[in-house]
């Protein structure tokens, strides 16, 4: 893979003149890193499928209760998302992650624990989430920061395409087989798939190597310096200025139009958390289609006009979730269903794996925890904003009336990176901003 050096920071960067890879299927160090992430996806699909019904079916949460169990998963990215982003660039970023993992397998692991003991409560879930979140946040912001640092940067569309690809198959099986599991057992015991995902995350984390060095605590500078950094950057640079109000805008209205989907299907549709499952797992093989398509996508209508195309058909396959309470059986509903998650998956992926491979491939190696805190600051930060108000509309207004307000806007958003040099771009830029 070639010889690595050191930023000024202490990360390790790829000399500018190192060729691309033949396959990345030869290169060991990211095997073991991508093995884990898969099967740590797939233990997470059966908590994200458990997390709903146990909350609607079990203990009886309000749309209120709904929205505000999202936003308390969430809350994190607006509340540390900035400051973490500084973090994890003083920090090792693979040991952040491993603590990351450890900290989340201990929190759902409490969720099993608690119901058989009879003591679960809503609030607990609360709670919870509010833990899985704040962790998360680490986790994320150094997964997409250490990318760049295990391939080289031509790899890094490869990269990102075989590790969503993994995690849009998880996405696949796990609603699936989380589906037909709670035909054997309750939706608590689904969270133990978690907590083994997790611990085989941290296990396989423990045995990829990289060259990574602490940034010198000489050369740091005051927190609030290096955040303003890295949003500076976000917000100068011309191409991901757009991607982020883009971003921030979709993931607000798509979050409104989603929170309540559990009531959707399980208490307006009556369709069964079975077929929930079976919604999610088809969804997640629109997203799969997305994650292996997107670079041969991109080589055909060029790497930029994929983003704002991914952006507008995500948000037009959104509207067929409220157009599912008109059909005329249940049938027809869950067909509508599943063709609406396959596209809004497919549509998303597609977004997704470009501009996050620009990103990571633009920014200086010393800023690419910074510049990406910055942007999961806004474009997560919205939201738990989201999720709450999600709540209280499906509350006042009904959920559909809800939804159909979460559809238009994210139509309306699409325009920042529809309108813009994006669309008639053939190649994205692939080297980092001289800093």
């Amino acid at each position: 893979m070639g010889k690595d050096v050191s930023s000024a920071s202490g990360t390790p960067i790829r000399r500018s003149g190192q060729k691309r890879a033949t396959t990345l299927w030869r290169d060991t160090n990211f095997l073991r890193f991508w093995t884990g992430q898969a099967i740590s996806q797939f233990g997470t699909q059966l908590g994200q499928l458990a997390f709903p019904v146990l909350a609607v079916t079990l203990l009886g949460a309000t749309e209120f209760e709904v929205g505000a169990l999202s936003a308390s998963g969430l809350a994190a990215f607006l509340l540390i998302g900035l400051p973490a982003g500084a973090w994890v660039d003083r920090w090792l970023k693979r040991r952040t992650m491993i603590v990351a993992d450890l900290i989340r397998m201990a929190a759902m692991a409490a969720v099993p624990l608690l119901w058989w003991t009879g003591s679960l409560q809503i609030w607990h879930l609360f709670l919870i989430s509010g833990v899985m979140g704040t962790a998360t946040v680490f986790f994320d912001i150094s997964y997409q920061s250490y990318v760049p640092a295990l391939v080289p940067s031509a790899n890094v569309p490869e990269a990102n395409s075989k590790l969503e690809s993994t995690a849009q198959i998880a996405r696949i099986g796990g609603p699936g087989a989380g589906g037909g599991l709670l035909l054997l057992v309750s939706a608590p015991v689904l969270f133990l798939g978690e907590v083994l995902g997790y611990l085989l995350s941290a296990v396989f984390l423990l045995r990829t190597r990289d060259n990574e060095h602490r940034a010198p605590a000489h050369q740091r500078r005051p927190l609030v310096k290096e955040i303003r950094e890295g949003l500076v950057f976000v917000f100068r640079h011309p191409l991901i200025s757009r991607i982020v109000v883009c971003t921030a805008g979709v993931s607000f209205f798509a979050t409104l139009a989603l929170t309540l989907f559990p009531v959707l299907v399980l208490r307006i549709l009556d369709l069964g958390p079975q077929n929930m499952g079976v919604i999610m797992a088809v969804g997640a093989a629109g997203g799969l289609v997305g994650a292996v398509s997107a670079p041969k996508i991109a080589s055909w209508i060029g790497e930029g006009t994929v983003i704002p195309l991914g952006s507008a058909l995500s948000a037009l396959f959104l509207a067929l979730v409220p157009f599912s309470v008109l059909a005329p059986n249940q049938l027809v509903s869950a067909v509508m269903l599943v063709v609406a998650e396959f596209g809004f998956g497919f549509g998303v992926l597609i977004y997704n794996i470009m501009q996050v491979s620009m990103r990571q491939r633009v920014c200086p190696p010393r800023l690419l925890g910074r510049m990406n805190a910055s942007i999961r600051f806004v474009v997560w930060g919205v939201m738990p904003v989201a999720a709450l108000a999600s709540g209280v509309l499906g509350s006042w207004l009904g959920v559909t009336t809800t939804m159909w307000i979460g559809v238009a806007g994210s139509l309306a958003c699409c325009a920042p990176v529809w309108f813009s040099p994006l669309r008639r771009m053939k190649k994205l830029p692939d080297a980092p901003e001289k800093d």
